[in-house]
């Protein structure tokens, strides 16, 4: 049996909805030892019932700090999932307007307000990767596009040891001020080496001087056997991409755009990219020459990966990400709160806009 009880509280000027799922039989998890049942118990006690820590303590027979660790473990085991909702979004929290709005499933990372851009960056990777390594399974092939997100993602993995998975580079990293190369293989080994994988390397430029060459390119053999495993993955693991921000995106800050790039950029009303593919503000890459010349899957193209987990940490991403989920990008979203609460004022912005110009 489940018991699903919600509450709210007032914390540090947000308001917290929780969801605690407390399995109230142990055996039906197939738990038999004394610490386990602690954990159910503790959780249970304390998101269900209210008790203070040191009321739990008591009741255990056991050390306030003992209580927190059977609290944080029982949170990292799924026991118990908390969501945060901000007061100032009106009718729908993030995750419910994101579903609602995009058929894309959020998950919002809780962080104290003053949480630092690394602290924001670092706890969706840490989300980002728990979802992976539930996901992944033998024999899958997972798509990696390779950047700052999913460096930090790679780096948060627990070992899973299946069988016969795939890691493929789902964009080429070469640019003409550093190959690009030793970074992307170093984000790829480490999904590799936490789920027993094969990597297949994409050795191709971001972006290709001229059309007519990465056009030759993908009529290689071995090129096209990088391009049928991406076709083919399970997953794929991204973030987008912003030319602004305290913690900078790759594609941006590590040589791969000229001048004449960003100019090419701004003058098609460029607000970031998915991929390496560069999308306007309403989604549609097709409107923005360069694209051609990019090595990366376009949205449609992704959309042919049944599960496509995007990564989002930062303010600067917001107008990327909404683009992003416009074109249908991804399947699902982590998020921390702040950049969640200010995707849900864009939107909300966004809707109030529309009507206007439509009354």
């Amino acid at each position: 049996m489940r018991i699903e009880p919600r509450f709210a509280a007032r914390v540090t000027g947000w308001v917290a909805s929780a969801t605690w799922l407390v399995h109230k039989r142990a055996t039906m998890l197939g738990v038999h030892g004394a610490r386990e049942r602690d954990v159910l118990l503790a959780a249970s006690l304390y998101y269900s019932h209210d008790y203070t820590m040191d009321a739990v303590a008591r009741r255990l027979g056991t050390s306030r700090s003992t209580v927190s660790r059977l609290l944080k473990a029982a949170r990292e085991e799924g026991i118990v999932t908390i969501s945060i909702r901000d007061p100032q979004t009106n009718r729908l929290g993030a995750s419910e307007l994101v579903a609602e709005r995009f058929g894309v499933d959020a998950r919002v990372v809780p962080l104290p307000d003053d949480a630092s851009d690394a602290e924001r960056l670092n706890q969706v990777a840490t989300a980002a990767a728990r979802i992976l390594s539930g996901w992944m399974d033998s024999s899958m092939v997972l798509g990696v596009a390779c950047g700052t997100t999913t460096n930090v993602i790679s780096r948060e993995l627990a070992p899973k040891p299946i069988r016969g998975a795939t890691v493929v580079q789902m964009a080429g990293a070469a640019n003409t001020r550093s190959f690009g190369i030793a970074f992307a293989g170093g984000v790829l080994s480490r999904f590799a080496e936490a789920f027993n994988a094969t990597v297949v390397d994409f050795p191709v430029p971001a972006y290709f001087d001229h059309l007519q060459t990465k056009q030759a390119m993908w009529r290689e053999r071995s090129i096209s056997r990088v391009l049928d495993a991406q076709a083919h993955a399970d997953i794929a693991v991204f973030s987008v991409g912003a030319p602004a921000g305290s913690v900078p995106s790759y594609l941006y800050s590590a040589g791969y755009l000229e001048a004449a790039d960003f100019q090419h950029l701004r003058d098609n009303g460029a607000v970031g990219d998915v991929c390496s593919v560069f999308l306007p503000a309403d989604g549609d890459h097709s409107a923005i020459g360069m694209n051609r010349r990019a090595s990366g899957p376009t949205p449609d193209q992704l959309q042919s990966i049944p599960r496509r987990l995007c990564a989002v940490a930062g303010d600067a991403k917001v107008d990327i990400l909404i683009a992003a989920l416009r074109c249908g990008a991804m399947t699902d979203l982590v998020i921390d709160q702040r950049t969640a609460s200010r995707l849900v004022r864009a939107i909300r912005s966004t809707d109030t806009t529309t009507d206007t110009t439509t009354e």
